[in-house]
C-alpha cells in the first residue's frame, strides 16, 4: 500500500490524536475529524487536513480508522458514514469495544459492501505518540494484509488474533489480566509496608522474584523504583482508572456471558467500578492508594 492512500481518522483523543500524527508523519493523506476543537487544533497542528463532518472525511478516504469511547458510539457513527463511503473501503475500529459490539460492526459495514477489521491497541498514550502500541486485530486475513502497513506506522507489534471481534477478545483478556495483576501487586505493596518493608526493598526482591509481572517493573504503582511510572507524577494517566473500569466490565460480561467462573475477574471489575466512582481522572494504578485508604487502622 502507497502512502498516497487517503485515511480517514474519527476520534482525536489522548490515543488517536497521536496515531493519526504518525499516520501524516509517514506520508499518508489523513483527513481527520473530532467534534472537540481542541482536538482539531492539535490535528491542523500534526499536518492532518482537518475536516467538518465525519462523512465528509469517509466519502474520499480509502481506509477509514475510528478511535472511540465506547461500542454505541462506534455503531451510531457506522449508521451514519457507511452509505458515504466508496465501495469496498476498509473500516478499522481501533476502539476498546463488547465483542458482540465489535461483530455488529463489521456485519454492518460487510452488509453495506464495505470490509472491516477490529484492532483494539495497547501501550497507552506513550504508546501511541512513539508509535510502538500492540495491535489486535480480528477480522479477514486478506483484510489485515491491506491494513498491515498502516498499523505498522502506529505500532510496535501487530497480531492478527482472528475472525471478526477476537482482536477485541485478546484485548479483553489482556486488560482483565492486568487489572487483577496491578489490584495484586498493590495488595502485596500495602502489606509489605506494614510488614515494615519498604518499597525499594519490596521492589528489589519480587522484581527477580516469582512474583514478578510488567505492572511492577514497568508500572510501579508506588513512587521510585520505576521513574516512568505514574505513580511519580501524582498519578496522572497513563491509563485512566476509568478506563480500566470500562475494560473490566467488558470482561465482567464476556465472563457471564461464556459461563467462564471467572470471580477473581468479576471481584477486579468491582473494585475499580468502586474506585472509579471518586478517582476516574486518575491512573489506574493508584488503586494502591485506595487500598492503604481502607486499610488504615489494621494491625499487621
Amino acid at each position: 500500500m502507497s502512502t498516497d492512500t487517503k485515511v480517514a481518522f474519527l476520534g482525536l483523543g489522548h490515543m488517536g490524536g497521536p496515531m493519526a500524527a504518525n499516520l501524516v508523519e509517514a506520508g499518508y493523506d489523513v483527513l481527520a475529524f473530532d467534534p472537540v476543537p481542541a482536538a482539531q487544533d492539535q490535528a491542523r497542528q500534526d499536518g492532518a487536513t482537518v475536516v467538518g463532518t465525519a462523512v465528509e472525511a469517509v466519502s474520499a478516504a480509502d481506509i477509514v480508522i475510528t478511535m472511540l469511547p465506547n461500542g454505541r458510539i462506534v455503531l451510531d457513527l457506522y449508521g451514519d458514514i457507511l452509505p458515504a463511503a466508496k465501495p469496498g473501503t476498509l473500516f478499522v475500529d481501533c476502539s476498546t469495544i463488547d465483542v458482540g459490539d465489535a461483530k455488529q460492526a463489521a456485519e454492518l459495514a460487510v452488509a453495506a459492501g464495505h470490509r472491516a477489521l477490529d484492532a483494539p491497541v495497547s501501550g497507552g498514550v506513550a504508546g501511541a505518540a512513539a508509535g510502538t502500541l500492540t495491535f489486535m486485530v480480528g477480522g479477514e486475513g486478506a483484510d489485515f494484509a491491506a491494513a498491515l502497513p498502516l498499523l505498522e506506522v502506529m505500532g510496535g507489534k501487530v497480531v492478527h488474533c482472528g475472525g471478526a471481534g477476537v482482536g477485541q477478545a485478546a484485548k479483553i483478556c489482556n486488560n482483565m489480566l492486568l487489572g487483577i495483576s496491578m489490584i495484586g501487586l498493590s495488595e502485596a505493596i500495602v502489606l509489605g509496608e506494614k510488614l515494615g518493608l519498604t518499597h525499594d526493598k519490596f521492589f528489589d526482591v519480587v522484581s527477580t522474584a516469582s512474583g514478578q509481572s510488567w505492572a511492577l517493573t514497568s508500572y510501579c504503582p508506588v513512587p521510585g523504583p520505576v521513574p516512568a511510572s505514574p505513580a511519580n507524577n501524582d498519578y496522572q494517566p497513563g491509563f485512566a482508572t476509568a478506563l480500566m473500569s470500562k475494560d473490566l466490565g467488558l470482561a465482567a460480561n464476556a465472563l457471564r456471558a461464556n459461563g467462564v467462573d471467572g470471580q477473581i475477574g468479576q471481584l477486579a471489575a468491582e473494585i475499580y467500578n468502586r474506585f472509579n466512582q471518586n478517582e476516574a481522572g486518575k491512573d489506574f494504578s493508584a488503586i494502591v492508594t485506595d487500598i492503604r485508604t481502607r486499610s488504615e487502622g489494621e494491625t499487621a
